[in-house]
Order: C-alpha cells, then sequence, then structure tokens
C-alpha cells in the first residue's frame, strides 16, 4: 500500500490532499468516484514518520468482532460488499485491518469472491473466517454467515478476557511481592548489618538467613536477574516446539486449581468453533483440520486428529474422545445424541454455552479464593524479613536496659 500526493480539481475549485492505494490507477479511480479530476500525482517516499507501524501479528479481537457486526449490517442495508469492504476500510482504527481490508477491496474489483480475496491475509482472517464466508457466498447468506462469526468471536473474546482477568490478580501481586522482597533486601537490611555486628551475641536463625539472602542479593544481583530472563526465554522457546509445547500444555491442565479453569475453556472454544463451522454447512473433515489451527492446546490438537481420523474411518468422533482425560463424559455423551438425533450443531452450541458459564463462574470464584490468599502471602514475606530485623533489636533493648 503506498501514499500518493494529489492536486486536483472539483466543484468547490483547486484542491489538493493524499491518498493511500496500491497503484497511482487505484489512486486516480478512488479520486474520479469522490468527483476530483486529478491535474497531478505523485508518490510520497516512504519514511519512518510516514509509514503505517503496527504492533504485534495480529488484529486486536475486539477490533475484528466490530468489522463483523458493521460488515453483517451494511450487506442487510443492501450496500454491495466492495463498497462495504471500502467504507468499513476507512472507518476501523486497526491499521493491519485496514491494510487487510484495502487490499481486499483491490481484489474485489478485479472480480474475485471474499474468501478469495481474503485468503492473501491469513494473518487477519484465519482459516474458519475463510472457510465460512466461502460457505456463505455457495448459500447465498452471507449476512447471516457475517453474524454468526460475529457472535462467535464475541463469545471467544468474552471467555479469554475472563481467563486473563483471573490470572493477572495474582500475576501482578506476585511481581510486587517479587520487587518489594528485592528492595528490602537490596537497600533496606544492609542498613542493620553494622548494628547487629556491634551485638557481639548470636543472631537468630531468622536474622542469618535474611542477612545472608541480602549479602547474596547485593553481590549477585545480575545473577538473579539472567535467572529470570533465561526461565522466560526457555519457556517462550518451548512453546514454539510442538513436542515441548505439548508438555507444558500438558502440565497447564493438570495445574491445581488453574487447570480445571483452562480445560474448561479450551473446550468451550473448540466446541464453539465446531458449531459454528457446522452451522454454516462446512464438511465435518473440513471443520476438524480447521478446529486444529484454532484450538492452541496441543493435549486437545493430539485427540481433535484421532477423532478425525475416527470419522474417515467410519467411526463416532467421540471414540477418542472417550478414551482421553481431557474430555469430560457430559462432551461425549451430548456429541453422541449430536450425532444420532442429526442435531449436532445444536449440541456442539450447548456444550459450548455450558462450558463458556464454567468458565465464567470459575474465574470469579477464583478471584474471590486468590485474594485473600495473595494479601496474606505477600505479607508473609514482608513480615518475615521485618521480624527478622526486629528481634535482634528487641535483644539489644532488653540488654541495654538490663545493663543500665
Amino acid at each position: 500500500m503506498a501514499r500518493f500526493k494529489y492536486t486536483g480539481r472539483d466543484k468547490r475549485g483547486k484542491r489538493q490532499g493524499s491518498i493511500n492505494a496500491t497503484s497511482k490507477r487505484e489512486a486516480m479511480h478512488k479520486l474520479k468516484e469522490e468527483g476530483i479530476r486529478v491535474i497531478e500525482m505523485t508518490v510520497v517516499p516512504e519514511t519512518l514518520l510516514t509509514k503505517d507501524i503496527t504492533i504485534g501479528n495480529s488484529v486486536k479481537l475486539q477490533d475484528f468482532v466490530i468489522y463483523l457486526r458493521q460488515f453483517a449490517t451494511l450487506l442487510k442495508a443492501g450496500v454491495t460488499v466492495v463498497d462495504a469492504t471500502s467504507i468499513l476500510a476507512s472507518q476501523t482504527e486497526s491499521k493491519l485491518l485496514r491494510k487487510a481490508l484495502l487490499d481486499t477491496e483491490q481484489e474485489l474489483r478485479e472480480g474475485n469472491p471474499l474468501s478469495q480475496a481474503v485468503s492473501t491475509h491469513k494473518k487477519v482472517f484465519n482459516s474458519m473466517f475463510i472457510n465460512m464466508v466461502r460457505a456463505g457466498e455457495a448459500g447465498g447468506n452471507m449476512d447471516e454467515t457475517l453474524e454468526r462469526l460475529a457472535t462467535h468471536f464475541e463469545k471467544q473474546h468474552f471467555t479469554k478476557q475472563k481467563i486473563i482477568s483471573a490470572l493477572t490478580y495474582p500475576a501482578v501481586i506476585g511481581f510486587l511481592a517479587i520487587v518489594v522482597v528485592i528492595v528490602l533486601l537490596t537497600f533496606v537490611v544492609p542498613t542493620f548489618v553494622k548494628m547487629f555486628a556491634s551485638f557481639g551475641g548470636t543472631l537468630p536463625a531468622i536474622t542469618r538467613f535474611v542477612l545472608g539472602a541480602s549479602s547474596f542479593m547485593q553481590s549477585f544481583w545480575w545473577l538473579v536477574l539472567l535467572f529470570l530472563f533465561a526461565i522466560v526465554f526457555l519457556f517462550m522457546l518451548f512453546r514454539r516446539n510442538k513436542q515441548t509445547k505439548y508438555y507444558l500444555d500438558y502440565l497447564a491442565l493438570k495445574m491445581p486449581i488453574f487447570g480445571k479453569m483452562l480445560q474448561k475453556a479450551a473446550i468451550a472454544r473448540m466446541m464453539r468453533t465446531l458449531s459454528s463451522l457446522f452451522s454454516s454447512s462446512v464438511p465435518i473433515l473440513q471443520a476438524m483440520s480447521i478446529v486444529e489451527n484454532v484450538v492452541e492446546n496441543e493435549v486437545l490438537v493430539e485427540v481433535i486428529k484421532q477423532s478425525k481420523d475416527s470419522l474417515e474411518k467410519g467411526r463416532s468422533m467421540t471414540e477418542p474422545m472417550k478414551a482421553h482425560w481431557a474430555f469430560p463424559p457430559l462432551v461425549t455423551q451430548m456429541i453422541v445424541i449430536g450425532e444420532q438425533t442429526g442435531a449436532l450443531d445444536t449440541m456442539l452450541s450447548k456444550i459450548a454455552d455450558f462450558y463458556e458459564r464454567e468458565v465464567e463462574l470459575g474465574t470469579d470464584r477464583l478471584k474471590s479464593l486468590i485474594e485473600p490468599i495473595m494479601i496474606v502471602l505477600l505479607a508473609g514475606l514482608v513480615g518475615t524479613i521485618v521480624m527478622s530485623i526486629m528481634v535482634p533489636m528487641f535483644e539489644m533493648f532488653n540488654q541495654f536496659q538490663n545493663k543500665y
């Protein structure tokens, strides 16, 4: 996408400005539609100041949901797909989404269908979106498909935010606890070392431990930072490798308290995606392949692959799920009923609704439980350091009283 500076004339007289387009021809075409006759046009050289800067590789889920809702509304109002894409490209706040929509608009003007036009921007439009749009094009119900997609991503966004909300509080308190302990050990405790040295007697065990930790922090603080950075680096490295990611995901699901919540959130996302795809008449095997890329937990991905193989052999998709601990009996029983009654998409939607509610209630309970625990933990750490200083000071005060 380039930027063009132009001088032109419209009904009100001479006019100057700039416009974004993939080519000079497209820029002139856009200006002509706006009633501007171009006199002169030049390409603006791309610099650090004029270049669109995007942070991250994907569009925020919230921005994408707004785009889907607006797109569906415009189509219902009778606006063409091309014009709707052009309008939304000018309105969205996401630079990455705007660039993708401008490119999509150009593809649409060249006569390509929407599903093909968006397929070149897979960082913005995932395989689920592309396949559901393709199904909507074939069925002639694009507006309904977009509404279904918007509902799907809204529920996914809500569940994700609930998980983040539940995990943020202990993470923040834990970080603050580490910072407070480091500050106390590095700057506060050393001020009492000389006083304790003049004490002459044997210091309590808790004081000796804290003084040792303080001495270590002053001498090897860089080693502590290096250790923390190494943990973060190794975690990120292991997450990129599928085999090691499988074990990390396994440990995450087996974690006390948090594991059950992550398991329910992953199942809800899987079932919601399958339900949305089935409702849009996407073939079941193709839907299972899409879900493999949507579900971010490798433990569940392995089961999905086995379920897909089971379907290809003419058996039920629930056989591998029944044999795996990650899928509760409720899930497999409702899927079997859906297969037998021909209402699989409805049953999958009900499973997703159930586990989304479970995640919502679970996160609320978790936050109310973790808050007092983290406060007690922080108070215990700080209290231990303060106690290690106060105990020998009281002994020194008693000795001074006895002496005088």
